[in-house]
Formats: C-alpha cells, structure tokens, sequence
C-alpha cells in the first residue's frame, strides 16, 4: 500500500488552508467560527453605554448630596438648623459665617485650633514610623534567609483579621504601668502597631515583584543589605509608599476610638476629631457647630489626597502586572 492511499486527502480541500490550518477543520469540512471580541473589549463597551454613564451620574448624585446638605447647614443660622432642614434653603435663604467664626475663634471653649495642632503632631509621627519599619521588616521578609522566617510572615500577615477594640484595654494597661498614658506617645504607639501588618503585608508584595537579578547584580558589585535597601529599593518603593501613607494619614487623622481611649482630658493630646464628639456634648447643645467644624476637619486630608492622588493611583497598581 503506498502513503498515498494510507493518508487520504479531504475530498474538498477548503481553498487556502494550510496543513496547520486543516486540523481545524471539523469533520463535515465546514471552518469553526471566529472567536468573539476580547472580554475586556466587551466590558469597555459594556461601561462606556449611556446606560452605565446615566447609572454613573445618578450614583454620583446619590453619594454628594450629604456632603451637599452638610456643607449648606454649616452656613446656616442656629434658629434655621434647629427649626428647618437643610433642602428649605431654596425656599427661604439665610447664610451667615457664625458657625465658622464661633468654630475658629481662640477666645471660645468650642475653638477648634489647639485639637487641629494636635492632631497634625499626632498624624505625621503616626505615618512615618510604621512607614520606616515596615519597609526594614518587608526587606527582610522578601530578600534575606533566617529561620522561622514564613512562619513569622504569616503571623504578621493574621494580626489584621485582630479587631482593634481587643486590643485596648491590655495596652491602655501597659501605658498606664508605663507612666505614658495620656501623652502623645500611647497615641503614636498604638497607631504604629495598629497600622504596621497591613503595611509590612503590601511592601513585602511589593518588593517581590521587583527582579531578583538586580539584586544578585548588586551583590556581585560588593553591595551589602544596608546599600542595596537605601540605594535600590527605596528609590523603586516610591510608589508604594506613598500609597500606604497616604492611607495612614486618612486613617489616624479621621480616627476617634484610639483617640478617646488614649488621649487625656482636654486639649493637651485630643485631636480634631475627639473635639468634634465633645461639640455635641452629652444633651446635644452645641450640635449646630458640627457642621462647621466638619468642614474644618476636612480641609487637609482633603488637600493630602488631592495632591498625591496620582501616588495613589500608582502605588495600588504597581506589583499588580509583570513585564
């Protein structure tokens, strides 16, 4: 039997089709269809229809309009708020600066300026130090050897899913027997310990992702760990960085329950945010002004965010692809 008859040919060859092209061929000679269009085609597609856009602007709407309220009944008179809500500005408009003034005047208890100070000297120590440890720790956890290295790792990485309120009342004692407690330093060591595992966790990904040949080029080059992490490696983290520390800053400023459980009576260590509770008072008499002092509270996250929002963006992206 000669090879020709051991291997037939179709008996309608498709026009064109090579011998790669042919195992494609299904057995009534008929060509599989074209794939569709890429799924990331189809859900841009799918996102930039008018009906997402229109979804998109009602959810945008939805979310202001309490900011909105808020930011109009902090102009507002104090006979208006108790007596009207805020949508009633259309009908009867009344403004006033009284709110702001009685919020930013040194001369009144309710003055915000001395808890606005503490809370910047609380929130700048609060981002760095978790900021400097959890880069030294990441270093070590991505790029050196020593025992019992993965089960530390996954002992840092369990103690997020550790709800902070467990927490308080063994520290509030240790600060308390340490002498410390009421001053800037509980505060600053709680928040570092608060916020060093979810940093230490994205650093260390962070790191990994970056090219261990560079690493092995620099050691080959006499490098040591010390100019390796401060000569390579913090340059490349800028983005990461940055990211988390914008996300610490958010966080220590806006927080209130270290700062009730850790902060001493008065303006000494409160920060902004325990002076906005105590506005309202226990029977609500001053809770006019918190609409004001919302507003005051806002101005620098709001100023951080919007001026390292590219940061941001990067440092949650960057790992996230290889290439």
């Amino acid at each position: 039997m000669s090879e020709s008859t051991a291997h037939p040919t179709p008996a309608n060859p498709v026009p064109g089709a090579t011998s790669a092209t042919m195992q494609d061929v299904d057995v009534a000679g008929a060509v599989p269809d074209k794939p569709g269009p890429p799924l990331a085609a189809t859900a841009k597609r799918r996102l930039t229809s008018p009906w997402a856009s229109l979804f998109a602007v009602i959810l945008a709407v939805l979310w202001t309009t309490p900011t909105l309220g808020l930011l109009i009944t902090s102009f507002r008179p104090q006979e208006d708020i108790n007596d009207t809500g805020w949508w009633t500005v259309l009908s009867n408009p009344s403004f006033t600066m009284e709110n702001y003034q009685t919020v930013l005047d040194p001369d009144k208890s309710s003055a915000l300026g001395p808890y606005f100070i503490n809370s910047i000297v609380i929130t700048i120590p609060a981002v760095i130090a978790p900021v400097l440890l959890a880069t030294l720790a990441a270093y070590a956890f991505a790029w050196t050897s020593f025992r019992g290295k993965n089960i530390l790792f996954v002992a840092v990485f369990a103690l997020q899913v550790v709800p902070i309120q467990v927490t308080l009342l063994p520290l509030l004692t240790l600060y308390v027997d340490a002498g410390i407690s009421g001053t800037f330093w509980a505060i600053w060591i709680s928040h570092t310990a608060f916020g060093l595992p979810l940093a230490v966790f994205l650093m260390h990904n962070f790191m990994r992702e970056i090219p261990g040949e560079l690493i092995e080029a620099a050691r080959v080059d006499g490098a040591g760990h010390v100019t390796i992490f401060f000569r390579m490696m913090l340059p490349m983290l800028k983005p990461a960085i940055a990211a988390f520390g914008i996300y610490q800053f958010l966080w220590v400023w806006n927080d209130l329950l270290v700062a009730l459980t850790f902060a001493g009576p008065g303006a000494a260590t409160a920060p902004l945010t325990k002076a906005l509770f105590d506005l309202a008072g226990t029977r609500g008499n001053a809770w006019y002004l918190l609409s004001a002092g919302a507003f005051v509270s806002m101005i620098v996250p709001v100023i951080v965010f919007l001026s390292l929002q590219r940061y941001f963006v990067r440092g949650l992206l960057a790992g996230s692809v290889k290439g």
